[in-house]
């Protein structure tokens, strides 16, 4: 007999996402957009009140000091972890039992978002290096992307856009944020202290052991954190990597006959809380620059805020698109049959807003010179407005083609 020739079948770039991931997914992106939303409101508030009669009450508030950090310090370094603690809780569930647990289907996200942290830190390199009095310690700001921001941006103008695309961002955005956390961890923290270290790691390591024991109290739980995060900010680390480190130990996976997994169960309690609170909180002390004549005139000749919006602007869309295309160009991959190139083009422009990572490390990079601070939070806000109007331009066009 003879046999059917086979068929080779190609690996999915963008796969289709069904059943709980898909409602897990709806979910998040319900909340990310809500979260998008305050955190818009609260930058617009920031800006207006850093620009108005009333700066110099500003500028008091965000430096009261409330025990051992100010109230900005506070809200970068205090409310902020808990947004890393649900970055660290979802890169854990995608890595167990999301698109990036299986290698075929993660590969092009993976490559995409580091293409996309990589190439905007080489031109912000090459601007910097070249220019007098560049500053080319500054190379981490554009490579963050805002995922609130940018799943915001999609939900209102991408309605009709196919699930598989806000997958592809999702995943694109829990690897950029890892990244992120790998830099503020490597290259932002300062002579840390061996003892706080280890006591931090310690209560960690009691927190991993809670969730081993499945131990669902949270009056034991509260106080590890809160410890955890001390000794971190002790020990010279960032502190919220202490968020990060807690949400990576937190189960991910349901018992047989439990219903909802504790991260899921803490995420559904917190998320509100951070998208609500925390991170406009952060965003109304941190994006309060002033942008006046001399400000604006400054930046154009400064190589760090050229560097910023090229970055953001140029290196996120090329790299993003670039690396997408060549992965799928050469491992034989093809786009989900619902999804065009134009679309993943559309998206790759929308990774360009880096708002509250890329805030966070403008001021760890330029740490003790205000100035050079500001511009950098000034590019940050440009670039981000900039990359969000034309991707709002670019979705816009995509969903109508989808809605006909």
């Amino acid at each position: 007999m003879s046999q059917r020739p086979r068929i080779r079948q190609k690996k999915r770039a963008f796969p289709r996402i069904l059943g709980r991931e898909r409602a897990f997914l709806a979910d998040t992106l319900r909340a990310e957009t809500t979260g998008g939303l305050l955190l818009l409101a609260a930058a617009v508030v920031a800006l207006a009140w850093a620009n108005s009669p009333w700066q110099d009450a500003y500028e008091h508030l965000r430096a009261t000091q409330l025990g051992p950090l100010t109230l900005e310090g506070w809200a970068s370094d205090g409310a902020l972890t808990l947004f890393f603690y649900l970055a660290g809780v979802e890169l854990k569930r995608e890595l167990v039992v999301g698109t990036l647990s299986k290698l075929t289907e993660a590969v092009v996200p993976v490559v995409a978002a580091i293409a996309g942290m990589v190439l905007p830190a080489i031109i912000y390199l090459v601007v910097n290096l070249t220019a007098h009095h560049g500053r080319p310690h500054g190379w981490a700001v554009p490579t963050a992307t805002d995922i609130a921001f940018a799943l915001a941006v999609l939900a209102i103008v991408g309605s009709s856009l196919p699930s598989a695309l806000r997958a592809f961002l999702l995943t694109l955005a829990v690897v950029d944020d890892f990244g992120a956390i790998l830099v503020i961890a490597v290259f932002f923290s300062h002579g840390f202290h061996l003892l706080s270290l280890l006591a931090a790691a310690a209560l960690i390591a009691v927190w991993y052991l809670l969730q081993h024991r499945r131990v669902r109290t949270p009056f034991l739980y509260i106080p590890v954190a809160i410890g955890a995060w001390w000794f971190m900010y002790e020990s010279g680390i960032h502190p919220t990597i202490a968020g990060v480190a807690l949400g990576l130990v937190t189960r991910v996976v349901a018992d047989p006959g439990e219903e909802h997994a504790p991260a899921e169960r803490i995420e559904h309690r917190l998320r509100p809380w951070s998208a609500g609170v925390a991170v406009p909180l952060f965003a109304l002390f941190a994006a309060g620059v002033t942008l006046g004549g001399n400000a604006v005139r400054a930046m154009l000749t400064d190589p760090v805020a050229i560097g910023v919006v090229a970055g953001l602007l140029f290196g996120k869309t090329i790299g993003v698109f670039g690396g997408s295309w060549l992965t799928a160009r050469f491992t034989r991959a093809e786009l989900n049959s619902d999804l065009a190139w134009r679309d993943v083009g559309a998206v790759s422009v929308l990774a360009g807003i880096g708002f509250t990572v890329a805030l966070l490390i403008a001021q760890l990079a330029f740490e003790g010179d205000v100035a050079q601070v500001e511009r950098g939070k000034a590019a940050v806000l440009i670039a981000s407005v900039l990359a969000a109007l034309i991707a709002t331009l670019l979705l816009a066009r995509r969903n109508r083609a989808y809605a006909d």
